[in-house]
């Protein structure tokens, strides 16, 4: 299938971004992940530097990785493969079918999950714990999405196949 250039420079200038920001979250997860995220861990973020901008690390790119794959490559993705795009619920229903994410319920859910770290950091230990550590376990449901679209685009020859193809923790 060929499609238009700039949709395929779009996507393979993606395909480069995505990997990099994969593999920059799995980096920061295993740096702040080591020991259990506690409550008492999130009481002492206003004292440990180093900490707070691992939390602050993880949370950012835990959403961008989010953001990118779901609000950027997959209407674009969708638009390659000659599909119909439209609301962002439309979107991810079209992409659970596809195979590309788990389900939307747990695509919504992370991205509930994102919000709560974001806005509740300040405000709640308890919460910004709960959170993390919930978001901790959906990083591989965000890798094996990332890299179900990776494979796709590589399959089709839209993107350079250099690490599309690598599993969660390599």
């Amino acid at each position: 299938m060929t499609i238009d250039p700039t949709l395929a420079s779009r996507l393979a200038f993606l395909a480069r971004v995505l990997e990099r920001e994969r593999d920059h979250l799995l980096s920061t997860d295993s740096r702040l992940f080591q020991t259990a995220f506690t409550v008492e861990t999130a009481r002492n973020l206003e004292r440990d530097a180093q900490l707070s901008e691992r939390v602050e690390a993880f949370v950012g790119r835990f959403g961008r990785l989010q953001d990118t794959v779901g609000d950027k490559l997959l209407p674009a993705l969708l638009r390659a493969l000659g599909e119909r795009t439209g609301a962002v619920i439309d979107n991810l229903d079209r992409a659970e079918k596809l195979g590309f994410i788990p389900s939307v319920d747990e695509w919504l859910a992370i991205r509930n999950l994102r919000n709560q770290m974001v806005h509740e950091y300040i405000e709640d230990p308890a919460v910004l714990a709960n959170a993390l550590t919930t978001a901790h376990t959906k990083v591989a449901t965000l890798v094996e999405a990332t890299n179900n679209m990776l494979k796709e685009l590589s399959a089709r020859g839209w993107a350079a196949d250099s690490e599309s193809s690598r599993s969660p923790g390599q």
